[in-house]
This record gives C-alpha cells, structure tokens and sequence, in this order.
C-alpha cells in the first residue's frame, strides 16, 4: 500500500503560518528570525572557537551575563558591540548588507 505524504517546503509553511512577505504579522517574523540568528550565528561561531562565554566576554571587554542574552535573542546588540565581539573576541570579520 502506497502511501501519500504531504510535505511542503518551508517557505510555503511559513506563508500558510505567517503570510505574504511585507504583511505585518510575516515582517514581524521575519525580524524575529533574524535577531534568532544573529545569536545562534554568534554561539555557534564562539564553540568552533572553543571558547566559553566568560572566556569571550573577557577577551572583547564585556560580561558573561552579556554574552548569554545575546546569543539566546535576550537582548538587542550594538553594531559597534557586535564588531567588537566578531573581530576581537573571536578574531572574525563582521559583514553586513541590506536588501530592499
């Protein structure tokens, strides 16, 4: 017996759930996702480096406390503190761009 699965790709589950792009409540979901993955970015960046969160909260000149909320989307970051966390704390090189 065959049977039938219904699978759908993940920007067709995020319209169903969320909506077009440039509706309120999809534009609202998309800025979540994107402080979601500024952090899961940074943790994942801080491991490869094996390095803790005290170890790289000490290195760019900021608190453990600090570290953890940004990387668990707690709280907004400074541009000039998230060069300062990228390029001195885990030597990396922070790059931007914007899409209209």
């Amino acid at each position: 017996m065959k049977v039938k699965a219904n699978i759908k790709s993940l920007s067709r589950l995020v319209e169903e759930q969320y909506g077009k792009k440039g509706s309120h409540k999809r534009d609202k979901f998309e800025k979540g996702y994107q402080s979601f993955k500024l952090g899961a970015l940074l943790l994942e960046a801080r491991l490869e480096k094996g390095m803790t969160q005290e170890q790289l909260a000490d290195k760019c000149g900021t608190n453990k406390a600090y570290i953890s909320k940004v990387e668990n989307d707690i709280k907004d970051v400074r541009l000039s503190t998230l060069q300062k966390i990228i390029e001195v704390g885990l030597g990396g090189k922070l790059n931007l761009s914007v899409t209209l």
